[in-house]
């Protein structure tokens, strides 16, 4: 088991409301995770799911079953925090043995579930070791060792990864995601990275101000956002927003001026927006040197050279409180202040109203997956 429905879920404190009505279906063995900014309430929601924080309205339902008046405990999860929170006079087989010897289960039952969670985890060799004789990755092994033995219907992550460098954060990246294929359990996850939500993720929630903005498998949050609010925070660097105005709609799609020429993107066309002020989008990977369907010139005022990557940050007029941002191979030859001319394709931009709501795009999902693969 481990399925999770949330319905219209709400969380106030006092007069602020940080959780606005949610409602969301978790199948048994997915992979979720919640992403989105500082104070978009995806922490407060994993806790609420853990029964640390109360709801204030609405229904928390694990295998069928309502949990929110039950105690932690009760309902069938573990939760692996940020901080690693392990007893430092104790040893790991100790550690990982806690949540057991508070149940009460006895010795033998508590050795065969440490051992085999400390094989699965790669950590049977540092049994008698205390916490302080281990690296970050593995103080983070022990913490999720000590939710495995519980043998929870669902596996509840807050940040885990946060506290470690950037190599560490890559290799138990790799370390979570063999581990949910080995256990098959469901697991919910919550980041602010979204490098993790790409990469770990069998379905993205994106939260945006107590809100669900979008759910859906990673690729096609990155190839079909539903707003600008998602196509801003999948992907980095950002996709680029810039004001355009149609100038008329056909089968092929909706046409737009676009720097001083016609571009017709291949979206499918609402009534009345003829003469709108809309928004194209344009990923900063998808932009090429040279011509394209559409073309403008350029003279970057920053350039990164990342070995694989080269960054050229632009400032376009009427645009100077952002950047317009250009992702190409790290052998391309750019220079600060050095004009050169990049061309975007019609097939790879967006467009979107002016409340922000993208307009359908016409691409296969599966057939970009096989492509790729």
């Amino acid at each position: 088991m481990g399925q999770l429905s949330l319905k219209n879920v709400v969380k106030t404190f006092g007069m602020i409301e940080v959780v606005k009505g949610v409602n969301l279906d978790v199948s048994e063995g997915e992979f979720i995770v919640f992403v989105g900014p500082s104070g978009c309430g995806k922490s407060t929601l994993l806790r609420m799911i853990a029964g640390l924080e109360h709801t204030s309205a609405g229904d928390i339902v694990i295998d069928g079953k309502r949990v929110n008046d039950l105690a932690p405990v009760k309902r069938g999860i573990a939760m692996v925090f940020q901080s690693y929170a392990l007893y430092p006079h104790m040893t790991v087989f100790e550690n990982i043995a806690f949540p057991l010897r508070v149940e009460g289960a006895s010795n033998d039952v508590i050795r065969q579930k440490v051992e085999k969670a400390a094989a699965i985890l790669h950590l049977d060799q540092r049994l008698q070791q205390r916490p302080g004789q281990l690296s970050g990755g593995q103080r983070q092994r022990v913490a999720i060792g000590r939710a495995i033995v519980r043998e929870p219907e669902i596996f509840l992550f807050d940040e885990p990864l946060s506290n470690l460098d950037a190599s560490l954060r890559a290799d138990m990246r790799i370390e979570l995601t063999r581990l949910h294929k080995q256990l098959g359990a469901t697991m919910i996850y919550v980041t602010h990275d979204q490098v993790e939500a790409m990469t770990m993720a069998d379905r993205i929630v994106v939260l945006n101000a107590g809100h669900i903005a979008q759910v859906g498998a990673p690729l096609e949050l990155y190839h079909k956002p539903d707003n600008t609010f998602v196509a801003g925070f999948i992907g980095n660097p950002r996709m680029n927003l810039l004001p355009v105005k149609c100038t008329g709609t056909s089968a092929a799609g909706v046409t737009v001026d676009f720097n001083g020429q016609s571009l017709t993107l291949p979206v499918t066309p609402r009534a009345g927006i003829e003469g709108a002020s809309l928004l194209l989008g344009i990923r900063p990977e998808h932009i090429r040197l040279g011509a394209g369907d559409a073309s403008m010139e350029i003279a970057p005022s920053v350039v990164e050279r990342l070995g694989q990557q080269t960054i050229a940050y632009v400032t376009l007029p009427g645009q100077e409180t952002d950047f317009f941002c250009v992702v190409l191979p790290g052998s391309q030859s750019v220079t600060v202040d050095a004009p050169v001319t990049v061309g975007l394709m019609a097939a790879d931009c967006h467009l979107f109203d002016g409340d922000g709501k993208a307009f359908e795009r016409r691409i296969d999902l599966k057939l970009l997956a096989a492509t790729a693969a």
